[in-house]
């Protein structure tokens, strides 16, 4: 998605949909950041921070493989961290400025106000876009679908949400799979006992090092947790059925228009031009950074979300 084609076209696109004026194509490839056109009241929201300070503070997680993690030179990367990076780029067309980032590391309990308040200006991680959320911030359209499932050893007597009774289950705190499993312990009085931990990273350990009998999150995290820990040695499986549903979005502020009307424009150009696409066999189907590989193919449903995206129905 870099070449210059795709990137004129989505620069007129979302320039003509927030209302900033038409301007010739050798305009938008060539900044004028002092002309009048570009008065502080032409723009609002994200769009005026963007172009004002010349920076897109992104949220990253550290160990929400393949979405959003850490190099080994300590440096984000992962699915969600190219969405974001299309989006920057998309944003620095629509304002006539080059944009730099700044990396803001976010977790699961801080995320969501991290957003609200302003420090972050798109999250990038593996975050679920529910209706709960949605009365705080705005998503961008579904680009990965996931359930909760659980996690244990192999050879683990647990193989059904049923077996977690009175086992000791860990969870990452602020999370819909915390929500899943509370709700599924009530329902079911399983007598589950409950460890929060802070991040997929502590949940993985609990039940490496015997802590905890399972771990409960999204199951392409838990996959992304087994292969980047493999060479640790210990053997762990996925078991059971989905516990609930996650669809993955891009999180941003609310009521910025602006800046809603770029995010579908991107969006929809992404799946277009298969990027989007691209951009998955890269970090589901390939090898990671690390060496190993989740061979994850893309599912049916993940499929037509994105043919119907492609055609301007967004998610």
């Amino acid at each position: 998605m870099k070449t210059q084609r795709f990137w004129s076209a989505l620069a007129s696109a979302s320039l003509m949909a927030i209302a900033l004026g038409a301007r010739a194509a050798d305009d938008v490839q060539t900044p004028a950041p002092d002309n009048d056109a570009y008065a502080p009241a032409t723009l609002t929201g994200t769009l005026a921070k963007a172009r004002d300070t010349g920076t897109i503070a992104l949220g990253y997680r550290d160990a929400s493989v393949p979405f959003s993690y850490l190099d080994a030179r300590h440096a984000p990367i992962g699915y969600s961290i190219e969405l974001c990076k299309a989006l920057v780029a998309a944003i620095g067309n629509a304002v006539h400025k080059s944009l730099n980032i700044k990396w803001v590391p976010v977790t699961p309990e801080n995320r969501i106000d991290a957003v609200v308040d302003g420090r972050v200006d798109l999250e990038c991680g593996s975050t679920t876009s529910n209706i709960e959320r949605q009365k705080r911030v705005a998503f961008s359209p579904i680009f990965f679908v996931a359930g909760t499932k659980v996690m244990v050893k192999q050879g683990s007597p647990i193989h059904s949400f049923r077996d977690l009774a009175g086992k000791k289950v860990a969870v990452t705190a602020g999370t819909t799979n915390e929500k899943a499993l509370r709700d599924l312990d009530r329902k079911f009085s399983l007598g589950m006992q409950l460890q929060v931990v802070p991040d997929h990273a502590e949940g993985f350990a609990r039940v490496a090092n015997g802590q905890a009998d399972a771990f409960a999150t999204d199951d392409v995290l838990l996959y992304g947790l087994i292969a980047e820990n493999a060479a640790k040695g210990g053997a762990y499986q996925v078991v059971g059925d989905y516990l609930s549903y996650d669809p993955y979005g891009i999180m941003y502020r609310k009521n910025d228009p602006q800046l809603a009307q770029v995010v579908k424009d991107t969006f929809q150009n992404l799946a277009a031009d298969g990027e989007i696409e691209r951009q998955y066999k890269r970090w589901f189907l390939q090898r990671l950074p690390s060496g190993t590989s989740l061979d994850m193919p893309m599912s049916a449903q993940l499929e037509s979300i994105i043919e119907s995206m492609a055609g301007g129905e967004a998610q």
